[in-house]
Order: structure tokens, then C-alpha cells, then sequence
């Protein structure tokens, strides 16, 4: 009856100030009529034509509706905020401690970080920083800066493509390097890039089935000790997990291949007579070539380890046959093999460019993923050149997207160089699907190294490591919950309160987080929930999607044509015009 009551008493108050108001600045009169009971009355009976004489029905009525407005609106605002402070996650991050990744915080760092930008007024917001997504659950966007490092991890579909890989891509300011085993974000980007500048594809296995239209000198990285070590290190890790990198015949298979890299790039030998030295242990060409350049001490080596116990140098020789088995492969080699009638691809320009560089790999046995990593190396080592000669940043910066990283592109000392990168403007992005998936590639104390390096963590759904989602939610932290009690005596109730700790989120909802979200655990920061940006709900997606279809056809089209020739089918313009031929063939 109150509740009933009250409501009365309101909706009379706006129906009478609302006439009041509509009369008078309708220049009919500020009269207000008395407010009581039969005023009331009077308004149910004949209506408010009878309470404000002469002024038109519609005036009055818009007066109404006028003031209606005037108090609901600010009274659904205020609500709207009650129940929004409601639902954010107590003990999370907001837009409060989160304002260096915000619009404005993000800009300012931007200019201080991009010499380029300074003297502008108005900067394009992808100019500023890395997208990471919307806080949840009203955002605003967050951004990273370009001195940032990413690790991600998230199961598979749960959106490392669509919120992460593409958007990074698609969003880049600068040169781009791509690793992946799927053609999936080449298709949705390709075309897009092409507007940015040359897309080199590096496909040696058919990923995309992309024509060979490059090569890359991977001699040309191996002129110094180092960079032969490096490109070894490559071949040996993409056939060995940690477990094995401390394996005695790892390593003398490591330093067998380090020599006659070394022994190649210095002696200008093909890579196909490297191959003949791993076949023949007891050719003595690198311990000549070797010598001839200067570096005795690496030929004697080599002697040393081919005038071995033979079983002891054969179990070496096959160990390092093994890791560049993939050399093997005539398809895989011509990448990698001079062709004067096809462009060299060079580091050391790419990275001060804008264009795009794809390397496709798959998983798995006979992989290129060690062609893969030396290659992603070569380019990201160019990008710290660069930033040196730069004066210690690249401007705009390089975007690497090491999507399977574990798989394709098994960089063995990526943790110790993920801080070193961000200072010179090179923003890696590691995707991997868990962080044991991490710590069988560089081990427990490398994978510790890499996570405490990356200054942005991102993890999403499908995290179900027990272990790992149970340090996670001991890092969130815990945060005080209030608990009344009330006590009944002859003398009344009493009403008191406790305090009790509980987590932030419990591990069970960090595994149970929804396709799309993630927790973000940003340097200096508390944790934060936020939502990715998939790139089919930004603007401009009906474009890219028509263009990744047409690309997606164009490659169906060419996986036909290479593994069912004769089928009749033809591209036109990027375009599939017959696949009646692939389909029969595939049905039969």
C-alpha cells in the first residue's frame, strides 16, 4: 500500500509540474493549479485541458512527457552505473589503474616511444599501440605499447586467430612476420596486406600451396660462427624437445652442423654439397675450406670428430643427418636455393619496409619448421640491427605473430631475447595452446624465463592444466568478502558483520572463462578481464571477409590442381571459376 501509494504521489508530481511547465513556456501562463486531492480528480475527470485553461492539449501533454524525461533518464543512468559496479569482478582492475593502457594514456606513450608521431595533433589509434580488446564489461579498448611483449595462451578455437592474429596483422604499422601451420590468417590478410606493401609467402610444404615466387640465402646467415651456431641450434630444436638438448648426441650434432654451415657460407658451396658432407663423414672438403678461410681451430674440430671412434662419429653424423632431414626434400630446398629468375628475400630490408613476410610449416615429422625458425630469426635479428643503426628503436616497429610457436617455429633462446626485442620496437606475440605445451620446447627454467619476460600475458579459455590455473588464480589474489550474522535474543536482534578472504577467481572460472575473454596480466597492473575484438565484428569486415573467401577458394583451387591434376580446374582474378572437377574427383 506505501509502495502503491508513493508511485501516486510521483506520477502526479510529473503530470502536474510537466503541464505547469509545458503551459507556461508555451506563453499560456505560470499558473499552477493547487497540488492536492481534487486536483487529481479534477485531471482524471475532465482531463488537463480543465487544470490549465486555454492551453492546448498537446502542449500540456508534451510538457509531461518532457519532465518524464527530464527524471528518468538521469534515474536509469544512476541505475545503469549501480548495476554495472555490480557485475565487474570485485578485486579486478578497472579503467582507474588501467589508464596507461587507455586511449589517452596509450597516446601519450606512443609519442614518447615513435619519434614520428611528434608535431601530429590527431593520431589514428593504431598508430598508438597494439590492441589487446575492450575491458569488460563496458570497456574502454585497451592497447599495449609498441615496447611490449605478448605471450597468449589459449586452447584451440578459442580465438587466437580471430581476436589476436588477425587483428595484429590487419592493424600493423610496420613490417609484419607471420609463423603459422594453418592457412587460415593468410587467407583473411593476404589481400589486405597487399595494400601495405609486397607479401612474401614462404610455403615450402603447401600450406597455402602457394607458387614459389622467392628464396632466401640461408648460407647468407651462417658467414660468423654465430650465425651458423644459430641456424644449427634451429634444425636441432625442431626435431628435439628440452629433454633432450643437454643429450651428448645433440650437441655433437649441433657443433658438426655449426662447422659446415660455417664451412658452406664461407666457401661459397651450394647447399646440396653440404648435404654430400653430412652423407660422407670422411670427405675432408669443409676441414679444407675451413682452413683456407682462417678458421683453424673450427677445422680441427671437425677433424677431430671425423677421425673419431667410428661408431662414435657415425652415431654423430646421423644425429645431424636427422635434424636437416628436411633438406632433403627438393621442394623444401629450392626455397632456400639460389634463383636468378625469381626475387631474393632479405632481412635486413624487410624489416624497414611494410611489408608482410607468411612462413608456413607443419607440424610434425619432415616439417620445415627448422627453415622456419632460422629464417624468423635471421628477420627479427635484422629488425635489432636496424633499431641500433635507428638509434636504438625501429620506427614504425616490426610485428611479429608467432602463432605455434611451439611447432613451427622453435627459436631455442626466444625467452632470453623477448625483453632485448621489445626495447628495440619489435612487438613478438608467442601464441601457444598451454604453458606445458611451452615448457616441452624450452624447458621448465625457459618457459619461466619467457612468461616473466612477456610484459602482456593473455590467457583464454580451455586452460585445463590443474597446476598451472591454480598458480594463475594465486596470482590474481584474494580480496575481502562481507558476511552479516544475526543474533536473536528476549532483548531484540543484533546484526553484526565478518570478513572473510576468498579468491578473485577461483580456478575452476579461469578454466571455465567464455570463448572470446581473457584475463589480462599486464606489468605493474592488476589482473583484468577483458574482451577480445574478433576482426568479423570490427568495421570493414564484409571486405575482408569477401576477400578471404576468394582467397580460400584460390587455394582449394590450387591444392586441386596439385594433387588432382587434369581436373579442369582454372583461376581467374584470385578467383575459383570451375571446381566441378576437384569436387568429382574428391567424391571418387
Amino acid at each position: 500500500m506505501a509502495a502503491l501509494a508513493a508511485f501516486g504521489i510521483l506520477a502526479f508530481t510529473v503530470v502536474w509540474a510537466g503541464g505547469t511547465f509545458g503551459a507556461g513556456l508555451a506563453g499560456y501562463g505560470w499558473d499552477a493549479p493547487p497540488f492536492a486531492l481534487s486536483t487529481a480528480s479534477t485531471l482524471i475527470s475532465r482531463g488537463p485541458t480543465a487544470l490549465w485553461p486555454g492551453a492546448p492539449a498537446a502542449v500540456l501533454y508534451a510538457g509531461m512527457f518532457g519532465m518524464l524525461a527530464l527524471i528518468a533518464v538521469p534515474a536509469a543512468l544512476a541505475v545503469n552505473f549501480v548495476l554495472d559496479r555490480g557485475k565487474a569482478p570485485k578485486g579486478l582492475a578497472g579503467k582507474r589503474e588501467l589508464a596507461a593502457m587507455c586511449p589517452a594514456g596509450i597516446e601519450a606513450r606512443a609519442r614518447e616511444l615513435r619519434p614520428t608521431l611528434k608535431g601530429r595533433e590527431e593520431l589514428h589509434p593504431d598508430e598508438t599501440g597494439n590492441l589487446l580488446g575492450d575491458l569488460d564489461p563496458k570497456g574502454p579498448e585497451l592497447r599495449s605499447s609498441y615496447e611490449d611483449v605478448e605471450l597468449d595462451l589459449m586452447a584451440p578455437r578459442a580465438g587466437k586467430s580471430t581476436g589476436i592474429a588477425v587483428p595484429r596483422v590487419l592493424r600493423a604499422q610496420g613490417a609484419v612476420l607471420l609463423t603459422s601451420n594453418k592457412s587460415d590468417v593468410y587467407a583473411v590478410t593476404r589481400a589486405q596486406r597487399e595494400k601495405a606493401g609486397t607479401v612474401w609467402t614462404f610455403d615450402p610444404q603447401g600450406i597455402a600451396h602457394a607458387p614459389r615466387a622467392m628464396w632466401w640465402n640461408i648460407l647468407g646467415e651462417c658467414h660468423t660462427i654465430e650465425g651458423a651456431r644459430r641456424m644449427a641450434g634451429h634444425f636441432v630444436a625442431s626435431v628435439n624437445d628440452d629433454t633432450a638438448k643437454k643429450d651428448f648426441w645433440i650437441s655433437a650434432a649441433q657443433n658438426t652442423l655449426t662447422a659446415l654451415f660455417l664451412a658452406a657460407a664461407r666457401g661459397r658451396a651450394p647447399l646440396t654439397e653440404l648435404l654430400a658432407w653430412l652423407a660422407d663423414p670422411a670427405d675432408r672438403t669443409p676441414i679444407d675450406l675451413l682452413r683456407e678461410v682462417g678458421l683453424v681451430a673450427m677445422a680441427e674440430q671437425l677433424q677431430g670428430t671425423v677421425r673419431g671412434a667410428v661408431e662414435t662419429r657415425d652415431g654423430i653424423y646421423e644425429t645431424a643427418r636427422q635434424t636437416a632431414s628436411c633438406l632433403l626434400d627438393p621442394e623444401i630446398l629450392a626455397w632456400v636455393t639460389p634463383d636468378p629468375e625469381l626475387p631474393e628475400f632479405r632481412p635486413h630490408e624487410h624489416v624497414l619496409s611494410t611489408d608482410t613476410l607468411y612462413l608456413l610449416s607443419k607440424d610434425g615429422g619432415g616439417s620445415a619448421a627448422g627453415v622456419i625458425a632460422g629464417l624468423a630469426d635471421a628477420t627479427m635479428r635484422a629488425g635489432v640491427v636496424a633499431a641500433e643503426r635507428m638509434g636504438g628503436r625501429l620506427d614504425p616497429p616490426l610485428t611479429a605473430v608467432l602463432d605455434e610457436a611451439a611447432n613451427v617455429c622453435r627459436i631455442s633462446d626466444l625467452p632470453d631475447l623477448y625483453s632485448h626485442f621489445g626495447s628495440r620496437g619489435i612487438n613478438v606475440v608467442t601464441l601457444l595452446q598451454s604453458y606445458r605445451q611451452g615448457a616441452r620446447v624450452w624447458g621448465d627454467v625457459g618457459m619461466d624465463a619467457l612468461w616473466s619476460a612477456a610484459t602482456i600475458k593473455l590467457l583464454g579459455a580451455g586452460l585445463d592444466d590443474a597446476d598451472f590455473v591454480q598458480k594463475i588464480s594465486t596470482l590474481v589474489g584474494q580480496h575481502d568478502v562481507k558476511t552479516p550474522s544475526v543474533s536473536r535474543s528476549k532483548d531484540g536482534t543484533s546484526r553484526s558483520y565478518s570478513y572473510r578472504q576468498e579468491s578473485v577467481l577461483p580456478p575452476d572460472r579461469i578454466r571455465a572463462l567464455p570463448k572470446g575473454t581473457a584475463l589480462l596480466l599486464a606489468t605493474g597492473v592488476k589482473p583484468a578481464l577483458i574482451r577480445l575484438r574478433p576482426w568479423y565484428k570490427e568495421p570493414g569486415a564484409a571486405e575482408i571477409s569477401q576477400a578471404a573467401k576468394a582467397e580460400t577458394a584460390a587455394i582449394t583451387a590450387r591444392a586441386a590442381a596439385r594433387l588432382l591434376p587434369g581436373q579442369g580446374l582454372t583461376l581467374e582474378k584470385g578467383n575459383v571459376v570451375d571446381l566441378e572437377g576437384y569436387r568429382d574427383a574428391a567424391r571418387a
